[in-house]
């Protein structure tokens, strides 16, 4: 099993998709302000956005964390910084040794961008 999409229902698709830009994901199926679907620079993942709908409401989402693994997270963090992205936690190193920072897209969702190579799949603690 490979997780390779995600999508995020928001009030603010354009404002969420131009975030996402910033941030490197190339957008790939455009029919905005209804839904569009970008791509990683790295992987094969997507992540869609999709305004609320008939069928979608604040009650039926879940509390999410997304993660978007960067090979020099701290120039990445400068490079969004300079985009005038706000963050809510600067580049940190962690116990599970990764390095973590924190900001949140217009729709208030949690995103750590990390870096923790090896470890992250492959820690001193893995289950053997």
């Amino acid at each position: 099993m490979n997780l390779n999409q995600v999508t995020i229902y928001s009030e603010k698709t354009v404002e969420t998709v131009e975030f996402f830009e910033k941030l490197g994901l190339k957008r790939i199926v455009d029919s905005l302000p209804r839904y569009a679907r970008l791509e990683c620079p790295d992987g094969d993942a997507t992540l869609s956005v999709c305004e609320f709908g008939e069928l979608t409401s604040v009650e039926t989402l879940n509390n999410v964390v997304l993660y978007f693994e960067c090979a020099d997270l701290d120039v990445e963090y400068e490079r969004l910084i300079d985009l005038g992205l706000e963050f809510t936690e600067p580049p940190t190193d962690r116990p599970w040794l990764w390095r973590e920072a924190y900001l949140k897209d217009p729709n208030g969702n949690k995103i750590c961008l990390f870096n923790a190579g090896d470890n992250r799949k492959n820690p001193p603690w893995r289950v053997k």
